[in-house]
């Protein structure tokens, strides 16, 4: 242990407020909070309600100082589901005290323990702090895949039956 008292809990439908505090934080390290459109309301529906993600806190003490947001995938290639990590973030101010490392290791715990061939995520070109943290837990960066989205009135449209 390092020395840092620190436990990891599940997220309850009363941790709703805090999820959605942590989203609009890491929104705001990434330069991207005018995008957050996500509410209360959603969040609970898709998280708990539709049971669509999972979050898992990190506390140093009694306060919670980062959170992972994860859902299950699947790799076809593999035959079998995977984990993928939406979010992972710990407050500046908490950083460099193993606080990430032990949410990563929690995540491949629950991968393992269920049986999943691999745990992924994205993280940002510009990122170097995180970069650097992934690599040093082994982790490979995917440099011959780009990532495509579709999202908003794009999606809207290309779901219409007469789309082209």
């Amino acid at each position: 242990m390092d020395g840092v008292a620190r436990r990891l809990r599940h997220a309850e439908r009363a941790d709703v407020p805090l999820i959605l505090a942590f989203i609009r934080e890491l929104a705001d390290y990434e330069g991207m909070l005018n995008e957050v459109v996500a509410d209360e309301p959603t969040l609970e529906e898709w998280i708990f309600d539709k049971q669509r993600a999972e979050v898992i806190f990190v506390l140093e003490g009694e306060r919670e100082v980062g959170f992972a947001l994860f859902f299950h995938n699947f790799s076809t290639f593999l035959g079998r589901a995977g984990i993928y990590l939406e979010d992972l973030y710990v407050r500046p101010e908490f950083r460099g005290r193993g606080h990430g490392k032990a949410l990563l290791r929690y995540l491949a715990q629950v991968a393992v323990e269920r049986g999943c061939g691999r745990l992924e995520w994205w993280c940002l070109d510009w990122n170097k702090p995180s970069i650097e943290f992934y690599l040093s837990m082994g982790a490979e960066p995917m440099e011959d895949w780009t990532v495509y989205r579709i999202a908003g009135a794009t999606l809207t449209a290309l779901a219409r039956p007469d789309s082209r």
